[in-house]
């Protein structure tokens, strides 16, 4: 399921509310485990040289080190999108000037 076949079912107004909420849920899942692909395969390539039985301490400190930074870096990304979508003049007040 992807996000393009849940925005034009939600168009169509004559959707169900909970079939409407599910499509919505399973979406951001979706989202959710490819944020989590993305992370678990960054930090692979910059922090495991050599795969073995046990992780070292200085992988182990790495990987931490590297979701943290992924965590923050995203969150920051989206509160500055959250703040250009507020500070964006709506369409309708740039026409009355």
């Amino acid at each position: 399921m992807d996000s393009s076949w849940s925005s034009s079912a939600a168009g169509l107004g004559a959707v169900d509310p909970q079939l409407q909420h599910f499509i919505e849920v399973e979406t951001q899942k979706q989202r959710f485990q490819q944020l989590v692909h993305q992370m678990t395969e960054l930090c692979w390539e910059k922090c495991m040289d050599k795969p073995g039985p046990k992780l070292d301490s200085r992988a182990e400190a790495c990987f931490v080190n590297c979701v943290e930074r992924f965590i923050d870096t995203s969150q920051f990304i989206l509160n500055r999108l959250e703040q250009t979508q507020k500070s964006k003049p709506v369409f309708s007040e740039s026409l009355s000037d």
